[in-house]
């Protein structure tokens, strides 16, 4: 399942790379729209097993989480709202459409295989990061994106420790 979803990401990462070669802020944008809907996805599934019954420990913990990495990603796409990353209808619509794709995807994924919701998370925020680093080669003063930027490290770290822990369930 992990080549399957290594699959998909590149070649959506490709796409998504084509329709904005040289447009770096709508760029950002769209990935900061996506960036969000696993933390929520996340949240709904973490939040449907508790009201079910089904909780332990972790379970407190990964929504805590979760809901600081939502809060952290919707700072990232206001800072990229600011930045006018949002102002073409097109990439409104065309992100806006994705995410719905993408945060039903990742509600399956995580009530049936939670490990591969992770999978493919961490694979996105590397990416994520890779792409800001990239710009920052041509924009090394950009304080607030090399903050971006570092804030998507942590997100990697931060969903290999709840891969762990959630192996434990």
């Amino acid at each position: 399942m992990k080549r399957f979803n290594s699959f998909i990401l590149n070649n959506t990462i490709k796409v998504i790379d084509y329709i904005y070669l040289g447009r770096d802020l709508q760029r950002f944008w769209v990935l900061e729209v996506i960036a969000r809907s696993p933390y929520f996805a996340f949240l709904s599934v973490l939040h449907f097993k508790e009201s079910l019954g089904l909780k332990n420990d972790t379970t407190m913990f990964l929504m805590k989480e979760h809901f600081y990495q939502a809060i952290n990603e919707t700072e990232h796409l206001k800072e990229m709202e600011r930045r006018g990353g949002d102002k073409f209808w097109i990439d409104r619509f065309f992100a806006r459409h994705l995410v719905i794709i993408y945060y039903w995807m990742m509600v399956f994924y995580y009530l049936f295989s939670p490990i591969n919701a992770y999978d493919v998370n961490i694979k996105i925020e590397e990416h994520a990061y890779h792409t800001y680093s990239k710009y920052l080669k041509d924009n090394p003063d950009d304080k607030k994106i090399k903050e971006i930027a570092q804030d998507e490290l942590a997100h990697v770290q931060e969903l290999n420790q709840a891969l762990l822990m959630h192996t434990s369930f």
